[in-house]
C-alpha cells in the first residue's frame, strides 16, 4: 500500500474557454500522505476552492490527473470516490433533524441502530451540538449548522476527507476549543484531511503541512514552520505571518571584509564578510539588486544603529506593534513588554545577518535564509 492517500498531478481548471476564460488553477502538482491534514491557504478567488471540489467531483479537472491510494478518480462520479466533504454553504437536509442528518452518512453502513446513535452523540459532543440534535436545520444558527455539517462528514468511513472552511462561522472561543479536538480526532484515527482556509492561525494550528495558494498557482508547500522560517519566495514571506514580513529593495556590495545592504534614503546594513556564506556573497555580488525581507518579531531595538521614526504605538495586551517609517518604507516591530515610545519619536534599529531573508528582485523567489545560499 502506498503512502501517498492524494495525488494531484499537473491539475488544470478553467471557467470558460482557453485562453479567454479564467484560469483558476494553475498546473498544480501535490503528494498528501495519509494520515496527513493540509491546509489549502490563501485569499478568497485564489483558486483553493475549486482545487478541492474537483478532488470531490463537484467540478470536471480541465486537464491532469487525480488518485487517491492507488485509484485514479478524477473522472468518477462524487458518490464513487469515497470522499466525505463539509461544505462552506452546509448543505443539510431541510427535513430532517440534525441528528438524522448526522446519521445519514451512516444510513447504508453495517452499523446497527444502536452504534448509529452511538456514534452521532459522540460526535455531537464533540463538536458542543449535542443540544440541537432533534431541531431541524431551519431553526439553528449558522454556527450550529456549519458543525452539523462538519460532524455529517466526519462520522463517515471514507478514504478523504475535505473541509471547506469548516469553522468560518464560529465565534473566537469556540473555534479554539474545536480546533484542538477536531485535529485529535482526525489524529487519533489516521484520518487524512484537507481543510480550505483563508485564516492563518487555523491552517498553522491544525496541519501538518500548507499550500499556500495565489492566483490559482502553488506558491509553496511545506510545514507551517518551514513556511515561516524559509519562504519560498516573497509573497508567501508577506502573506504567512502576522504581523506581515517587512521588506525593502536593497542593493548589494560586497568587499572582502563588509557585506554592504544599501536601503532606499542611503542606509547601509553593514555585516562583517563572514557573517555570510561563501556562497551567497558570490552570488550576492553577481546580482547587485535584491529585496531583502526581516520578520517584525526578529527587529532588534538597540542603543546605536539604523534610525526609524515611530508612527504608531500600539499595546495589544501581551505585546507591543510599533509602526515606523524607515528606508522609504514601513516598518513594523514586535516587543513583548510594554514599550513606552512616542508619535515621531526616533529610535535606533538592528536586523542580525542570522534573521534576514533575501529575494531576487525580479522573480520574487528566495535567494537566502539567515545569511546561507539557498540550495
Amino acid at each position: 500500500m502506498s503512502d501517498v492517500m492524494l495525488d494531484l498531478n499537473s491539475v488544470d481548471k478553467f471557467y470558460g474557454s482557453k485562453g479567454q476564460g479564467v484560469h483558476a488553477v494553475c498546473n498544480i502538482s501535490m503528494k498528501v500522505m495519509r494520515g496527513e491534514i493540509i491546509a489549502l491557504l490563501g485569499s478568497s478567488g485564489c483558486g483553493k476552492t475549486s482545487m478541492l471540489r474537483m478532488v470531490a467531483g463537484f467540478e470536471a479537472v480541465s486537464r491532469g490527473k487525480i488518485s487517491i491510494g492507488d485509484r485514479e478518480i478524477h473522472a468518477l462520479r462524487p458518490v464513487e470516490r469515497n470522499v466525505a466533504m463539509a461544505f462552506e454553504g452546509y448543505s443539510l437536509y431541510p427535513t430532517v433533524t440534525v441528528r438524522d442528518n448526522i446519521a445519514f452518512a451512516l444510513k447504508s453502513s453495517k452499523f446497527s441502530a444502536t452504534d448509529v446513535a452511538v456514534k452521532v452523540d459522540e460526535i455531537a459532543a464533540m463538536l458542543e451540538i449535542s443540544t440541537i440534535l432533534d431541531k431541524y436545520p431551519s431553526s439553528i444558527s449558522g454556527g450550529q449548522q456549519q458543525r452539523a455539517s462538519l460532524a455529517r462528514a466526519l462520522i463517515r468511513d471514507a478514504d478523504l476527507y475535505l473541509l471547506d472552511e469548516p469553522m468560518g462561522q464560529l465565534e473566537p472561543q469556540l473555534r479554539t476549543l474545536l480546533r484542538g479536538r477536531i485535529k485529535a480526532y482526525i489524529k487519533e484515527r489516521g484520518l487524512t484531511a484537507i481543510l480550505v482556509t483563508h485564516d492563518q492561525t487555523e491552517a498553522n494550528a491544525l496541519a501538518d503541512r500548507i499550500a499556500v495558494m495565489e492566483d490559482g498557482e502553488l506558491q509553496q508547500f511545506a510545514s507551517p514552520e518551514d513556511i515561516k522560517k524559509s519562504p519560498a519566495n516573497i509573497f508567501t514571506g508577506t502573506f504567512v505571518g502576522e504581523p506581515p514580513m517587512n521588506v525593502f529593495p536593497a542593493r548589494a556590495s560586497i568587499s572582502e571584509e563588509t557585506v554592504c545592504l544599501r536601503l532606499n534614503e542611503n542606509i547601509d546594513l553593514s555585516y562583517p564578510a563572514d557573517a555570510f556564506s561563501a556562497e551567497l556573497r558570490a552570488s550576492l555580488a553577481e546580482m547587485g539588486d535584491i529585496v531583502l525581507g526581516v520578520r517584525p518579531y526578529a527587529v532588534q531595538r538597540r542603543d546605536t544603529g539604523s534610525l526609524a521614526t515611530v508612527v504608531v504605538n500600539q499595546w495589544l495586551g501581551d505585546q507591543s506593534h510599533i509602526a515606523t517609517n524607515f528606508a522609504g518604507g514601513s516598518l513594523v516591530l514586535v516587543e513583548h513588554d510594554r514599550t513606552q515610545l512616542s508619535e515621531d519619536e526616533q529610535i535606533a534599529i538592528y536586523l542580525e545577518p542570522s534573521d534576514i531573508h533575501i529575494f531576487n528582485s525580479k522573480t520574487g523567489m528566495a535567494i537566502s535564509h539567515g545569511a546561507r545560499l539557498i540550495g
